[in-house]
């Protein structure tokens, strides 16, 4: 038999459990991404650390009807808050090793996209945010700090990019879980 603080604690993450998965609904998008994605609605937060280190907070942003199961057929947006600085070199290969790791495309199609995403992403630091509005059937448009910083227009990388955080394959199961936690499958 539990006892009486065991249960009201089990209670009381319940009840914050429940209140956070409300409230994340109800939360503002950024003003690029209200221009970007029409009714954007939370659909799920995420931190990403890596052997003890936290990387970045992540926030997918979906217009109504958005399904998981067709993510690159929609319109929505993911934003990055750095909580450490990185390079652009770093980011544009980690990127392409990630997109690699759903599906492989060939080297001249990778090398290109890790030249445009390069020139795309500058060096962040922490407190920087990096947001990218998937195009459906056109590409990707990114923003830093609030700013247009350019796009890649390329559907299949689009598709792969974003991969990283939606596919049933990305290396992040549990943080991909956590961003579409308010969406459709």
């Amino acid at each position: 038999m539990m006892e009486k603080s065991a249960i009201l604690k089990w209670v009381g993450q319940i009840c914050l459990a429940s209140a956070a998965g409300m409230l994340s609904a109800h939360v503002q998008a950024p003003i690029e991404v209200q221009n970007a994605v029409p009714a954007p609605v939370l659909g799920g937060r995420a931190k990403l650390s890596v052997w003890g280190f936290e990387i970045y907070h992540a926030s997918l942003w979906v217009a109504p009807g958005f399904k998981s199961g067709d993510y690159a057929k929609h319109l929505f947006a993911i934003e990055l808050a750095y909580l450490r600085d990185f390079k652009r070199d770093a980011i544009a290969g980690r990127s392409i090793a990630e997109m690699a790791r759903q599906e492989k495309s060939a080297e001249p199609t990778q090398a290109s996209w890790q030249r445009q995403m390069r020139d795309v992403f500058p060096d962040v630091k922490a407190g920087d945010r990096i947001l990218g509005v998937n195009l459906p059937g056109e590409g990707a448009r990114f923003w830093t700090n609030g700013k247009p910083s350019g796009e890649i227009r390329d559907p299949e990388f689009a598709r792969l990019f974003f991969g990283i955080w939606l596919s049933p394959s990305s290396s992040e199961p549990r943080m991909r879980l956590a961003l579409l936690a308010h969406t459709e499958p």
